[in-house]
């Protein structure tokens, strides 16, 4: 085994927490693998808030669309436009986004491969060899082993790296997402406008998430998700595309993936493996945002990985899951209560959609999207908005006040 290449870092799965974290180890002076299974792209709506885009340093030219509103539709049709007071939120193709973090990975200084992840093999000093089969193999092609100081699994919520180093206990929600990419519509039937996004809260599309239209430049997103493994998301697109005028539009591909609703306990295996991204379950509830916090928990990996290798201490990497919960776990907290609470009937779906006319819900709700933390500044507000929500939740309030 003394023959083989070794790195300082393995960075299974190159989407954007796998190559952010990349990038940052390679910007560090670390050796870096960062080994990608090329040509799957994850189903995602694409939405990235103006945080993204200026700590990660994201080119205006990725940007196929700029949002400046987005439409709540509740399960009786009622309709809420919530606007943008002076911003936008960034969509993006992930096929395109994703390659272009891979390839600012490779320019910072890491080695890229396309291939199939295989298996960890802890060594007695310490060390990991981490088999794969290169793209140019083929399908049951040889294997390649590399030896590595540490691993990083951002290889999605079904994560291999975590199925071989991490209990089997830390069991993760998932909600089924499903969409259909179409070429965006241009005939007048079509309740659609290419700066909007629109989110459908519907029992019929979704029985405990929600289904969406959002609009990518030239193609827009068509999807819909569920945790409940017996619901139709194909029948719940056709409707939905039905609903709002898009069944006639060209489909250009269709994509589907679990996506993981609260953060893992922990990320590590306490010797020399991390998980990032999907794999550590770091997607939003309630929203199912996931890409600003995939690539926030794989800067926050890199971070502890590279003092794991300047320490050689285990438990530094720790540090990563506790540095995103103490930024972001009361969000994923209160998120997580609203999806138990607001998804759980068509009665409740039709309150929330109502809640958010409210002026004071859509600025405080824009902001803490936009900048990524809750909005302390407005006391008053806060107040208002939870006496509103205890009439919500006690009906005082009717779904048509």
């Amino acid at each position: 085994m003394t023959d083989i290449q070794t790195y300082d870092v393995v960075v299974v799965g190159g989407g954007p927490s796998g190559a952010t974290a990349a990038t940052e180890l390679a910007r560090d002076g670390r050796s870096v693998l960062l080994l990608d299974k090329a040509g799957r792209i994850k189903p995602c709506g694409g939405a990235i808030p103006p945080r993204l885009i200026q700590d990660f340093a994201i080119p205006d030219s990725l940007l196929v669309a700029k949002i400046s509103s987005a439409r709540m539709v509740s399960p009786a049709d009622a309709k809420v436009d919530m606007p943008i007071d002076g911003g936008f939120v960034g969509m993006v193709d992930r096929d395109v986004f994703d390659e272009w973090l891979r390839e600012r990975a490779v320019k910072t200084g890491a080695t890229r491969i396309d291939g199939t992840f295989k298996t960890i093999t802890q060594q007695d000093d310490g060390t990991a060899v981490v088999e794969f089969v290169p793209k140019e193999s083929g399908r049951g092609g040889d294997a390649v082993s590399v030896r590595t100081k540490a691993v990083i699994g951002a290889d999605g919520a079904n994560s291999a790296v975590a199925q071989q180093t991490m209990s089997a206990k830390d069991k993760v929600p998932y909600v089924f997402a499903y969409h259909e990419v179409i070429k965006s519509p241009h005939n007048p039937d079509a309740d659609f406008a290419s700066n909007r996004c629109d989110v459908y809260y519907r029992g019929a599309l979704s029985p405990d998430f929600y289904s969406w239209v959002f609009p990518h430049g030239d193609h827009t997103s068509v999807g819909t998700g569920t945790a409940n493994k017996g619901f139709s998301l194909r029948e719940s697109v056709k409707e939905l595309r039905e609903t709002a005028g898009l069944d006639q539009a060209e489909t250009v591909r269709r994509e589907g993936a679990p996506i993981p609703l609260r953060p893992r306990k922990k990320w590590d295996n306490g010797r020399n493996v991390i998980l990032a991204g999907d794999a550590a379950g770091v997607v939003a509830p309630a929203s199912g945002e996931g890409i600003y916090y995939a690539m926030l928990a794989g800067q926050f990996t890199a971070q502890a990985v590279s003092e794991f290798l300047e320490t050689a201490d285990a438990r530094v990497l720790a540090k990563a899951r506790k540095r995103f919960m103490k930024e972001h776990g009361r969000v994923f907290w209160i998120l997580g209560i609203m999806q138990k609470f607001w998804y759980s009937s068509d009665k409740r779906r039709e309150r929330f959609v109502t809640i958010c006319k409210d002026p004071d819900v859509q600025q405080l709700t824009w902001q803490a999207y936009m900048n990524k933390k809750l909005v302390r500044k407005k006391p008053v507000a806060h107040v208002k908005i939870f006496f509103k929500d205890l009439a919500h939740l006690f009906r005082i309030v009717s779904p048509s006040s």
